[in-house]
């Protein structure tokens, strides 16, 4: 890659502060409403244990998957806002998307990903390929410029 400006790099970093903050807020949003609006019981409940009755799951798997899925939409959209243990949080999604993507999938094989899916998707791999441009108004990046000025 060719050496570049300071004023490109700004921008690129300006790019992933927005869309850190973007998925942030989808994901915090949707875990929000799925813990404290609705519930997680009753998101396992009509979601995945009442949804996929017909399918090889065993209901206990489908319960904890219900259950859990909600806190970490909701603990992984917070961690994305303050940006802390990027890479981290956002391979744990990338498998939350594999989990919901399989699930949808086995419901409708032809399951079209072009909604939330895929969007959701788009951005993590963003962050991803862009880890090095992180954004330093997060913890990751305030860390990470405390640690190099020791």
């Amino acid at each position: 890659m060719p050496n570049q400006t300071e004023a490109t790099q700004k921008h690129y970093r300006t790019a992933y502060f927005i869309v850190r903050w973007i998925l942030g807020i989808l994901f915090l949003m949707a875990g929000y409403w799925k813990v404290f609006v609705l519930g997680a019981t009753q998101h396992a409940q009509q979601f995945f244990v009442a949804g996929y009755a017909d399918y090889w799951i065993p209901p206990w798997l489908l319960t904890v998957l219900g259950n859990v899925i909600p806190y970490w939409e909701l603990a992984a959209g917070v961690l994305l806002i303050v940006a802390y243990r990027m890479r981290e949080v956002l391979a744990s999604l990338g498998v939350l998307l594999m989990i919901t993507t399989y699930g949808h999938a086995l419901k409708e094989p032809l399951f079209d990903i072009t909604g939330h899916t895929f969007s959701r998707l788009a951005l993590i791999i963003f962050l991803l390929l862009m880890f090095r441009y992180k954004d330093r108004l997060g913890v990751d990046g305030w860390l990470e410029h405390k640690q190099t000025d020791s």
